[in-house]
């Protein structure tokens, strides 16, 4: 009998997070652990983490940091998710945090009030879940007697990803409409 469908699902902690190095990643180092928002909390420990990273990597090192973080990220998400027995739980961040890295890496560098405009586009892609974010997210969904898997651990980043690139589309419309108007 496969235990990730039967057993009840667990609540994440301090203690789960720090019993297993998937759980302390895909739980975003503890901001996943916010008793409200975690997604929003998680976004702005990555906002934070882009910010001090970004001292030290250049574009290939950003490059090969958010590869790395979505392959290490699709184990870690697919791993807590097992353990929690919920195959997309709000707790996991690190999709929130590797898909904001995106966003940032691509805007930067931007002011401070650019910076907070693109959390709040991708704030509203990644809760609201409009058509294209939806599509993702229900792609992976987990499949009725289907056990958690790699297939879930990706759908946990990808509808994030969707997220990132239709905030990308937005900001890069809005730059262009702000230019144009004040070019006018």
């Amino acid at each position: 009998m496969d235990t990730s469908l039967a057993s009840p699902p667990t609540r994440p902690s301090a203690r789960f997070m720090l019993r297993d190095p998937a759980h302390a990643i895909a739980l975003g180092f503890g901001s996943g652990l916010s008793p409200k928002a975690p997604g929003t909390v998680g976004t702005l420990w990555g906002w934070v983490s882009f910010l001090v990273l970004d001292r030290w990597l250049d574009t290939a090192g950003w490059a090969v940091l958010i590869v790395l973080a979505l392959v290490l990220g699709q184990w870690a998400c697919t791993r807590t998710a097992r353990h929690l027995g919920i195959a997309d739980p709000g707790a996991i961040v690190w999709d929130e945090i590797v898909a904001f890295w995106i966003v940032l890496w691509v805007v930067m560098p931007a002011p401070w009030w650019v910076q907070l405009v693109a959390f709040g586009f991708f704030r509203y892609f990644d809760a609201a879940k409009p058509a294209p974010v939806a599509w993702a997210d229900q792609r992976f969904k987990r499949r009725p007697g289907e056990a958690i898997g790699h297939r879930q651990g990706f759908g946990i980043l990808f509808d994030d990803l969707v997220a990132a690139l239709c905030t990308l589309v937005l900001m890069a419309v809005w730059i262009v409409l702000t230019r144009a108007l004040w070019s006018s």
